[in-house]
């Protein structure tokens, strides 16, 4: 009863927040690539868990670190190998499907990506933890995997917008802050949540309501506007 207890409280902020993103989308995206998509975001999670098993490098304690060697550790060896990842199974599994037509659909596949691999990562956390940090876990860290989601969709989105256009300049521009700005933000997320100060920690719960705040005006303005994106000619 407890296991079961536990996987409910892992799974349910995943549900919650992929049916608020998926209710948003007026033409609804076939459920065979969102699960597709989910479980591309699966496999990235567990390739994360299985180089944290074979690499030390992934398991080092960071209490030890400075402030400068604790920002590049979460910056090079937590988000931009999770970014990283699901940034290639999203692209891999949506960016030239027929069903990408509209600006918003990269947001939805995004966002989907990230609740597979938040789901793996939070019954990895969750089961043997316990529930104090199932409730921190769905507050924290599955909104967070979302909104750097939401950023990563809205520039790949854009960059297949521009590229359409014939506009190369900012498809590229676009396609390259698909991938970094998720970078950073889950990079800063990490950072300020591992150090030990209390002006860090004070930092985190100022810059986490900003970006769930941002992520959040960011799906209702672009699922209202329908913006289409024509796959034909790519």
């Amino acid at each position: 009863m407890k296991l079961l207890f536990l996987f409910i409280i892992a799974v349910l902020p995943v549900i919650i927040l992929g049916y608020f993103i998926y209710k948003k989308d007026k033409n609804k995206e076939p459920l065979r690539l969102l699960t597709k998509l989910f479980l591309s975001g699966i496999l990235s999670c567990l390739i994360v868990f299985l180089l944290g098993i074979i690499f030390p490098i992934f398991r080092i304690n960071t209490i030890r670190f400075n402030y400068i060697q604790t920002f590049f550790y979460n910056l090079i060896y937590v988000a931009l190998i999770e970014e990283s990842l699901k940034w290639i199974m999203l692209y891999l599994v949506s960016y030239k499907s027929k069903e990408f037509d509209e600006l918003y659909d990269m947001i939805v596949y995004a966002v989907f990506v990230s609740l597979g691999f938040a789901f793996f990562e939070n019954l990895l956390y969750v089961i043997p933890e316990g529930i104090k940090v199932g409730i921190l876990r769905g507050f924290l860290a599955i909104p967070g995997h979302v909104s750097d989601a939401i950023f990563m969709g809205h520039y790949l989105g854009l960059s297949k917008l521009y590229l359409n256009n014939k506009n190369y300049k900012y498809y590229k521009k676009n396609f390259i802050l698909s991938l970094i700005i998720p970078i950073l933000l889950h990079a800063v997320y990490d950072f300020l949540l591992s150090t030990n100060l209390d002006i860090y920690l004070t930092l985190f719960f100022i810059f986490v309501p900003i970006l769930y705040v941002y992520s959040y005006r960011k799906v209702l303005k672009v699922s209202k506007e329908k913006i289409k994106i024509n796959n034909k000619l790519t």
